[in-house]
């Protein structure tokens, strides 16, 4: 198992400066946000840029564990999902190119005036199946986050989603933090799910007791997101229970600790998890 990062906070550094500030802090892998306006445009990339990027991360011993492009493809408008589609295609056809096997994305949301679990059974498969066909033609995996926001806010949406899609290749970004909060318990999905998690966020959760039991689950304010280790998150029994369910690749870092800086709090992360691993 190694650690990595979401590369979206570090958008304003280039990867020729990423790339080697990534090896001096012990993180071996990057999750590459892929979208227009991110550190490597799918849709515009040369043959030339993937060369020279395959030669950075050759020189500084890098890998790419995953592309990044989280779009919406239901429960957004007709532009906007034409567009994050066009987005997520691009992020497949360039994984081919650079030989990565993973592509990170969402689940889509909930279409207007429908509950998730109706728009899973009516929208979820015309919506995934042509990016799931694209995705097979250039072996791929589609990798979703369990960002409770989206359909897959909790696992019984996950079971949903693999029943009406049951493609081996349709699986998970597992991130903990998401389901932690919500009070579902994170090792029992890594159980559940073990042969669908592609990829893992490593994101954790902080939460104010005395103000949840002011306002309730339905309140506002009682929970954050923090850099792993700084929550209440179990990571060693985490990260063994993911290695005895057959997963040892990448944790890879999500930053949205308003606390630290990206730099600081990825190096921070990297530092309390590579202790672990």
């Amino acid at each position: 198992m190694h650690i990595g990062i979401l590369t979206a906070p570090l958008r304003t550094l280039p990867l020729e400066k990423l790339i080697p500030w990534a090896a001096s802090q012990n993180i071996m892998a990057l999750e590459i946000d892929v979208r227009p306006g991110s550190h490597l445009d799918a849709s515009s990339v040369s043959d030339a840029e993937v060369e020279n990027l395959k030669r950075l991360l050759d020189q500084y011993s890098i890998r790419i564990s995953s592309l990044a492009s989280y779009g919406r493809l239901t429960g957004a408008s007709e532009e906007v999902v034409k567009q994050d589609r066009r987005a997520l295609e691009d992020a497949i056809k360039l994984a081919a190119r650079l030989g990565v096997k993973v592509v990170c994305t969402l689940g889509g949301m909930p279409v207007p005036g429908k509950s998730r679990e109706k728009t899973i059974l009516e929208d979820v498969p015309g919506a995934f199946r042509p990016v799931l066909d694209l995705a097979a033609e250039h072996g791929v995996k589609l990798a979703l986050e369990n960002w409770y926001a989206t359909n897959m806010q909790h696992t019984d949406h996950w079971r949903m989603m693999f029943e009406v899609l049951p493609e081996a290749h349709f699986g998970l970004n597992f991130d903990p933090s998401h389901l932690d909060w919500q009070g579902i318990e994170v090792l029992s999905a890594v159980r559940e799910f073990q042969t669908r998690i592609f990829h893992v966020h490593a994101k954790d959760v902080a939460v104010d007791e005395s103000k949840r039991l002011r306002v309730g689950y339905g309140g506002d304010g009682w929970w954050r997101y923090v850099l792993p280790g700084y929550g209440r998150i179990r990571w060693g029994e985490f990260i063994t229970t993911l290695r005895l369910n057959g997963y040892d690749e990448v944790l890879s870092i999500e930053h949205e600790d308003a606390a630290f800086a990206p730099d600081e709090g990825f190096a921070l992360a990297a530092r309390y998890l590579n202790n672990l691993v």
